[in-house]
């Protein structure tokens, strides 16, 4: 699949997720204190460590743990460019609240099989990721290795299996964890797709975190007025009418950004076209057209 656009481009809130989780990480691996982040029945029932709940979410326990779990929050950028920032704020919250309370059952359920407790760092966020990237991405390009089969997806796979088993049943929990919040909020439980955080708290966090993730990250949160009727429409025979091309000055940011997503150029400026210039329901186009030819 095409990397798009490089750098942190319209992904303001993964830059800030992978500082934090970098820095954290370091500095934790640093004091020698990563062990202490981990969440284990222990530590959260018995002696009532809470702040692990949090420093859970941000802190590896290991250094290949760090480079695979940062690249993947990296390349899962495309999600964010897609339904915009504050969308994917709701979603990681969403993802970290549920993954880490199902988490808790478990470890309540099990106290006495899990020695150690359960890995730290962004399981929850990463692997629920992998639910729109399987159901969402196209494959682009495939190509055989030794006369194995194989897609511009298969690494990103990989990668994720490493992540996913790089500390056995402490780190596959999370992991689990995190594709059945990934499945919840594909299901749209309690509309939570249609959330977005409220301007105010939108406001004060880019306030609080401008200095953390300035430097370019601009997002596409806000959608222009497109016929519903538009949107809707799947990709086919209209492109094949009159349309006017959007200008390359604008469209060319959108147009790798769509690409990144795995749909071929052509797709992209037509559905950029139809859309009149709006990433997002550019991308609604495609994805609703890949699924309709799914199903």
């Amino acid at each position: 699949m095409n990397a798009g656009p490089s750098g942190f481009q319209n992904a303001p809130v993964t830059k800030g997720l992978v500082l934090i989780c970098g820095v954290a990480s370091i500095i934790a691996a640093t004091q020698g204190r990563a062990s202490f982040s981990s969440l284990s029945y222990q530590a959260i029932v018995k002696k009532l460590h809470l702040w692990r709940l949090v420093t859970s979410v941000f802190v590896f326990s290991s250094t290949s743990e760090l480079m695979f779990g940062l690249y993947l929050l990296y390349y899962f950028r495309v999600f964010e460019r897609q339904i915009g920032s504050n969308k994917y704020s709701v979603f990681i919250l969403f993802a970290t609240i549920f993954s880490t309370l199902f988490e808790l059952m478990i470890l309540v359920v099990f106290k006495d099989y899990i020695s150690g407790g359960l890995a730290p760092g962004p399981y929850g966020i990463i692997v629920s990721l992998f639910v729109p990237f399987f159901l969402d991405i196209p494959v682009s390009t495939r190509f055989q290795i030794f006369s194995v089969r194989f897609s511009d997806k298969s690494f990103v796979y990989l990668a994720g299996l490493q992540l996913l088993l790089s500390s056995w049943k402490r780190s596959f929990i999370p992991g689990f964890c995190g594709v059945i919040a990934g499945l919840l909020y594909r299901m749209n439980i309690f509309r939570i797709q249609k959330l977005k955080l409220p301007k105010s708290v939108a406001s004060t966090a880019s306030w609080l975190f401008a200095p953390l993730v300035s430097g370019g990250s601009s997002t596409v949160s806000s959608r222009r007025t497109v016929p519903r009727e538009t949107i809707d429409a799947p990709l086919g025979p209209q492109f094949q009418g009159n349309w006017v091309a959007p200008t390359m000055a604008e469209s060319e940011a959108a147009i790798s950004t769509l690409v990144s997503m795995g749909f071929d150029r052509s797709s992209a400026i037509r559905a950029l076209a139809q859309a009149r210039n709006d990433i997002n329901a550019a991308a609604d186009l495609l994805l609703n057209s890949h699924s309709q030819a799914i199903h």
